[in-house]
């Protein structure tokens, strides 16, 4: 069982006709496709007839191919036949623009992207602008395009083969793409299946719903794989509706569900109902549910929300996760370290910190191997691999507290991301593109405290001539339509703020800390422009 294709053969050849995958009725409107419940037998049909096309068409081992297909059905079904050949998936989120894009295929050297039709032109144009022989095509094609690139290897793809190249926000830097194994993926099905505790995992019965993107490591990662590993259903939501979430809970039986923190912020605004327990959900998995909504929540709609820590470099290997021991609910608690991995909290000194005092998080696995079943590089970086891995520990960025019992609270972000609605925003990636508008002679940018997102983007601009005040909305909205036309929509700054000077060093570099102190005082002043309401999706 050394492929995430073998695994999904597998489990399908023991449940057959029972529930593989949902497509309840609103995403399957959202996406113009029909609401439809596709059985394991269904499924392996479907990826059967599209790794013969692939094969036919020259792709395996060796290659790698982009999947622009959202959370549709269709991603799924690419990635496991592609899987099967040996070729690696790269998940691209729909939001991205041009510049994400051009970077993205030339940077990965796609092969081949599967697209959707909407975005064909955009995929093609990106191609081109870095000369890369990428193929492009969509999914309800059967007759692929020969890929330009090398044959695929002849070696039979295992293990350790790469079986997706995940990007993550870059903090200094370009977004690092993180190379992801079949034994990473395998091992984080049987992490999730075997938790216990106040996560249990029934075989052949849970139906796990998931609003949250396949571009990200949860819902490709813990999500499918969990789903694949114990042989149940997944309801893969096309986003999270808070408005219509419950009547989707409901209308899918689903059993357990992974959110983020303004998930429950945000079902908790609505008004209380009778219904409010009309459900069979049992736990959640996820992250970042805020001090004050956390025993509301439960109290409300009766059920546990558990939370975890992990990041796409560590999957399972280094995860932590509360669902042992008593239950600290409202405090941040993630939980304590398993028997198999091991952790150290460290100052900026790389000193071990004492029992209650804030020191930035490093993991390992246990024994010989510490790198195990954790990614297996940064793509094209050694440098920030082994700069991740200084010391024989990896170093995660993210500062916590232990307590005497062993159980870890979190405190804040030491890396320059910010984190906006689930979605990790490089600053450096934004200020990249900002800084080629006309009007900007520098720019930085911060987190600034949003009561519903967590996060939101906000610039720091020093004008290149004086702006006159009442010519600034104007000037700002410029400026956050560049970023809309280069970046996802969600990175695009909501904030534009003009100021005289950065905080910076003697060297000129940014002073992040000093910059984040000023970006929570922002908003609401006078030379600063409240521009979310430009922060929409787009088609």
């Amino acid at each position: 069982m050394s492929t995430v294709y073998n695994r999904f053969r597998a489990t399908a050849l023991q449940r057959g006709d029972s529930d593989f995958l949902c497509v309840e009725e609103v995403t399957a409107a959202n996406y113009g496709i029909e609401p439809e419940t596709f059985s394991w037998r269904d499924a392996s049909q479907r990826i059967e007839t599209l790794r013969a096309a692939y094969a036919s068409a020259g792709y395996g081992h060796g290659h790698r191919v982009g999947l622009l297909l959202e959370n549709r059905p269709d991603h799924l079904f690419h990635w496991l036949a592609l899987n099967a050949l040996g070729a690696s998936v790269v998940p691209i989120s729909a939001e991205m623009r041009s510049a994400e894009l051009q970077y993205l295929i030339g940077h990965a050297e796609l092969a081949l992207v599967v697209a959707l039709p909407s975005r064909l032109d955009a995929v093609q144009s990106a191609a081109a602008a870095v000369g890369i022989q990428t193929k492009v095509t969509t999914a309800d094609v059967r007759d692929f395009p020969r890929p330009a690139s090398k044959a695929p290897s002849e070696e039979h793809p295992g293990a350790d083969s790469e079986c997706a190249l995940l990007y993550t926000s870059g903090t200094t830097g370009r977004p690092k793409g993180c190379r992801l194994s079949n034994d990473y993926f395998l091992h984080i099905g049987d992490w999730y299946t075997t938790l216990g505790g106040w996560c249990p995992v029934r075989p052949h019965e849970e139906r796990i719903v998931t609003p949250l993107p396949m571009n990200h490591v949860n819902a490709m990662a813990f999500t499918a794989m969990a789903v694949m590993t114990s042989g149940g259903c997944l309801i893969q939501l096309d986003r999270f509706h808070p408005k219509t979430w419950w009547k989707t809970v409901r209308a899918t039986r689903a059993t357990i569900c992974h959110y983020l923190g303004v998930m429950p912020a945000m079902l908790l605004g609505a008004e209380s109902s009778e219904l409010d327990r009309a459900h069979s959900l049992r736990w959640a998995f996820g992250a970042g549910v805020a001090r004050q909504d956390h025993a509301r929540f439960e109290e409300r709609f009766g059920f546990p929300l558990v939370e975890g820590w992990a990041m796409t470099e560590t999957g399972a290997g280094g995860a932590i996760h509360a669902n042992q021991g008593p239950r600290e609910i409202g405090v941040n608690c993630f939980g304590a370290a398993s028997a198999d991995i091991e952790v150290r909290l460290v100052n900026d000194e790389g000193k071990d910190v004492d029992h209650d005092t804030p020191g930035e998080l490093l993991v390992r696995a246990k024994g010989a191997d510490p790198r195990r079943h954790f990614f297996s590089g940064y793509l094209k970086d050694e440098a920030a691999t082994e700069e991740a891995w200084a010391g024989g520990w990896f170093h995660t960025g993210d500062i916590v507290r232990r307590a005497a019992t062993g159980s870890m609270y979190y405190v804040d972000r030491k890396k320059n991301v910010i984190r906006r609605s689930g979605e990790n925003i490089s600053a450096v990636e934004v200020e990249g593109v900002l800084a080629h508008h006309p009007a900007i002679k520098t720019v930085a940018v911060a987190a600034t405290p949003d009561a519903v997102r967590g996060d939101e983007v906000l610039a720091c601009i020093v004008p290149a001539e004086p702006i006159a005040h009442e010519m600034q909305e104007q000037v700002a909205r410029s400026i956050v339509e560049l970023a809309l036309r280069e970046l996802a929509y969600y990175k695009a700054p909501g904030y534009v703020a003009f100021v005289d000077a950065l905080p910076v060093t003697g060297s000129q570099k940014i002073q992040r800390g000093e910059l984040r102190q000023l970006a929570a005082t922002l908003p609401g002043t006078a030379n600063c422009v409240d521009t979310r309401a430009m922060k929409t999706r787009q088609s």
